[in-house]
């Protein structure tokens, strides 16, 4: 979905001299069409079957009973109407806020733009058609169909621009503003500010000298202080764990291939002989002998055994059992040695600390505090961060290492960005092989191939090559990110969601817009800054109908293949059979939910937002388009995160301000755009100079306006205000008071009781405590009249504010956790890591419960709930949906 545009670079280029017709966009429109009802009708059919694939939140055992979603008919089409009944803030209270918010933001998209249709259709495409200009079909309804004699007419253009991108710009403050009180409410809610993570405060670059618990607990306070956790240099710990880990899980393999292998043999055996005996009866009872492998050794020989190289190809051959097992009794007590002294402080230190606080104030106060007199030094600082998702190696980091990283990456990923038309132009080299032929001599080879090997070359291979390089986009920005420093995964995906989006602007709009490389788009302007206005101006709208085609194709097809989900499908089915040949790979395979890179996914649905903002006023038309395009992703995804996928980085919903912020990029895009086109309008016509005098000073507004609301967000953004605390305590007496009210007079209704309870000071609506007039100390008790539609969407800071936000995030009690969880939850993982057990299937033969008896003596091992069927084939009981080997997640 990143680059799949440049194939048609070529024909958005010819749009200067022929620009496509409306019968050009049917013949988008219908095949797309075709393909998406074909994938829908493909998703309504396997459903049904598939309900592992299409469904798994409705059931799946390891999640909570409050985190499933509710069960969903299979119907042909009741399924719709059942999800509809779901409201988005289910999402909110039983998935994360960061897939609400995504929601949140397609539908905010679809609106925006579906507005923007009804602002610009009525008006400008009539100004349009009756223009004056040369243009046809779709052309008479775009900017460019108005003639050098009718300039005037771009007045109209330039005040609809003003109405648009005001309204743009209020529903990205309204959204911010939403955010801002909903992130409070969910931060300041008694199950998360209960949390670890939320009381906890990671420093970075931490001087030599602060190396220390007590010199940490004294600088913060030691009253306020519970736990301080130094990070060490865990790197021949890790090793060490790591190989552990390897062998046990070879030895997993291993084992489970002897079971199948001695049942095989035994069943070969029986057929041959043609016996009925019950297998049954082989088991006896239960008694084998003390020789390791004895029972298998029945029916599998010594050289048959699972066997491995130490080294690849050329090292020595060794039994993978008796291997493994001797490998995993001599690690473990160097394990524990490293671990014990990691333990005590007594390895090396790293420059980073995780200070947790007794109460979630105090965390924020000193997260928002300077904490050290020199600049870099204990900084950048975080909170919120769950320890499943720390980067543990970039906390060695240094101040100065980190700006070296940060450069690096920064100059790494701008040229990626500029020269990554090179690769892609060469794929498109490929698939016109007879020209690549002629300007390249060594190639001419190729022109004497078979037919077919030709037509493989110039249809298939540039396909997979351009496939190739979609999937490396984002592959390299994680990397990137994660080597320049970014201590957590929350804040790689924050990271990525910049770089990707403006590669995106860059390869996918810019470049193919321009109908020329990158390289050759920025060498211009920044030889000629002024250009960049005309330059756009000039191309933007000629490439008008090749972004209708674009977003069509991406809104049909791609949201329909989000629902179908047809590669995942057959991959899980095809790898699974070749790749799970352990209980513990079934499971995982089984266990494992679709998860959703918003670094990657916002900035796809960002990119199309913009385009059409950006033909607001220039091509209403692509509008129109985008607002269905969106609005299907948003069913798609809709569906896909009630019932497939889950989300397992969070980023507490920062992902959405920033696509927020990168929305208004349409907006500039769209004014310097038309400035460009008034400025061009004016040299013919002085009736243009209007427009473009009132362009620039709605422009310079703009920015003004943007800079402004950005200095007052951004602390809101990043911080919790302390006047929060307070209140969010009353409310919680409020509740208490409501709960304690409500059960009183439940006692009284039963007990015959009539008499009506004092006036507490308190409404309730709907079973959820709110404090009234009385209760915020104002005089008074009537209640206010209910407001329309209207008046809530334009007072976001009365009926989105915090007290009415706080009723839509989960309600629970605070937070506990084990002892060993909580005195742990920062400490590297090859710390605390003990040896995994082990799971192989239980056969009829017995094989299992010998080994089980004999690996049990180095490291633990189970042959619960999975078992050979009459096949041998790996049975495990799907039902229970918590196997041995499961553990529970902690909420950190």
């Amino acid at each position: 979905m990143v680059l799949d545009s440049h194939p048609l670079v070529a024909r958005a280029s010819s749009d200067d001299e022929n620009s496509p017709s409306l019968s050009s966009l049917v013949t988008v429109l219908i095949p797309s069409l075709i393909i998406a009802v074909v994938m829908v009708l493909g998703f309504i059919i396997l459903r049904k079957r598939f309900r592992r694939m299409y469904m798994p939140r409705t059931y799946i055992g390891y999640l909570k009973p409050w985190q499933r979603s509710p069960d969903t008919p299979t119907g042909a089409w009741n399924w719709i109407l059942s999800m509809y009944k779901i409201p988005d803030t289910y999402v909110l209270q039983h998935h994360s806020m960061d897939a609400y918010l995504m929601l949140r933001f397609l539908k905010l998209c679809s609106v925006i733009l579906f507005v923007g249709c009804c602002i610009t259709f009525p008006i400008l495409w009539p100004v349009n058609a009756t223009g004056g200009g040369t243009g046809k079909e779709l052309d008479l309804l775009s900017i460019s169909n108005i003639s050098s004699d009718s300039a005037g007419r771009y007045f109209a253009h330039c005040f609809v621009a003003w109405i648009f991108i005001a309204f743009v710009f209020f529903m990205v403050t309204r959204e911010h503003l939403y955010y801002i009180n909903l992130r409070q409410a969910y931060l300041f809610s008694p199950a998360y500010a209960s949390r670890i993570s939320s009381r906890t405060v990671l420093f970075t670059a931490v001087t030599p000298d602060l190396l220390q618990k007590e010199k940490v607990r004294t600088m913060f306070g030691r009253d306020k202080v519970k736990n301080v956790w130094i990070a060490s240099d865990t790197k021949e710990l890790e090793e060490k764990v790591k190989e552990r880990d390897s062998a046990a899980m070879k030895l997993e393999g291993a084992e489970t291939k002897l079971i199948i292998m001695a049942n095989k043999a035994r069943n070969k055996a029986l057929k041959k002989q043609g016996s009925a005996e019950n297998p049954e009866t082989e088991i006896g009872d239960g008694q084998f002998d003390d020789e390791s492998g004895s029972t298998a050794a029945r029916w599998v020989e010594a050289k048959n055994r699972p066997t491995h190289r130490l080294k690849m190809l050329i090292g020595k051959k060794v039994d993978t059992i008796n291997w493994a097992r001797s490998e995993i009794e001599r690690l473990s007590p160097e394990i524990e040695e490293l671990q014990a002294k990691h333990r005590a402080g007594e390895v090396k230190l790293v420059s980073s600390i995780f200070v947790e606080f007794y109460h979630q104030a105090d965390a924020q106060a000193s997260y928002q505090s300077v904490a050290h007199n020199l600049p870099l030094h204990m900084s950048p600082r975080y909170i919120g961060l769950d320890p499943t998702q720390v980067i543990w190696s970039n906390l060695r980091i240094k101040w100065w290492e980190r700006l070296g990283r940060h450069a690096a990456t920064i100059t790494f990923i701008c040229a990626m960005i500029i020269f990554w038309a090179i690769p892609t132009a060469v794929v498109g080299a490929i698939s016109n092989i007879d020209s690549l032929t002629d300007m390249v001599p060594f190639l001419k080879f190729i022109d004497s191939v078979p037919n077919w090997i030709k037509g493989v070359i110039t249809g298939l291979l540039p396909t997979i090559l351009m496939s190739v390089l979609i999937a490396l986009v984002p592959i390299i920005m994680r990397l990137m990110a994660k080597w320049g420093g970014d201590p957590s995964m929350a804040a790689v995906e924050l990271t990525v969601q910049n770089w990707f989006f403006a590669f995106q602007v860059v390869q996918v709009f810019l470049v193919v817009t321009l109908a020329s490389a990158a390289t050759s788009v920025v060498t211009k302007i920044i030889d000629d800054p002024s250009q960049a206005a005309t330059l756009l101006a000039t191309k933007i709208p000629k490439a008008a109908n090749f972004y209708i085609s674009y977003i069509i194709l991406q809104g049909l097809s791609f949201s329909a293949g989000a629902l179908l989900q047809i590669v995942p499908l057959i991959l899980g089915k095809v790898l699974g059979r070749i790749l799970d040949g352990t209980p513990r790979k079934m499971y995982v395979r089984w266990a494992s939910l679709a998860g959703l890179g918003w670094g990657t996914v916002y900035p796809i649905f960002t990119l199309l937002t913009v385009i059409a903002i950006t033909y607001s006023c220039i091509a209403p038309l692509v509008m129109g388009f985008g607002a269905i395009g969106l609005y299907l992703f948003y069913f798609a995804y809709r569906y896909n995160i009630l019932y497939v996928s889950n989300a397992s980085i969070d980023t507490q919903g920062r992902c959405y301000t920033r696509a927020l912020q990168q929305l208004t990029v349409g907006c500039y895009l769209s004014m310097v755009c038309l400035i460009g086109l008034f400025a061009m309008g004016s040299g013919a016509n002085q009736l243009a100079v209007g427009p473009l005098v009132l362009m620039i000073i709605f422009l310079i507004f703009v920015i003004l306006y943007h800079l402004s609301m950005n200095s007052a967000m951004e602390p809101l953004l990043n911080y919790l205000p302390k006047n929060l605390e307070a209140e969010e305590e009353a409310l919680l007496a409020a509740d208490r008071n409501t709960i304690s009210k409500s059960t009183s007079e439940d006692l009284q209704v039963q007990t015959g009781s009539t008499d009506a309870p004092r006036d507490s000071g308190i409404n309730v609506d709907n079973g959820v405590g709110n404090v009234d007039s009385a209760e915020k100390g104002l005089t008074g008790t009537s209640a206010e009249p209910k407001p329309n539609f209207l008046t809530k969407f334009l007072r976001p800071d009365k009926y989105a504010n915090y007290q009415q936000l706080r009723k839509l995030v989960p309600t629970a009690d605070p937070t506990t956790y084990p002892t060993e969880a909580e005195r742990d939850a920062y400490c590297h993982p090859s710390i605390t890591s003990q040896p995994p057990l082990l799971w192989v299937p239980r056969d009829a033969l017995g094989v299992s419960s010998q080994e089980v008896a004999h690996t049990m003596r180095v490291i633990p091992i189970t042959d619960e709930d999975a078992y050979l069927d009459e096949n041998c084939k790996i049975r495990w009981n799907e039902e229970k949906g918590q196997p041995p080997i499961y553990e529970e997640k902690i909420a950190y």
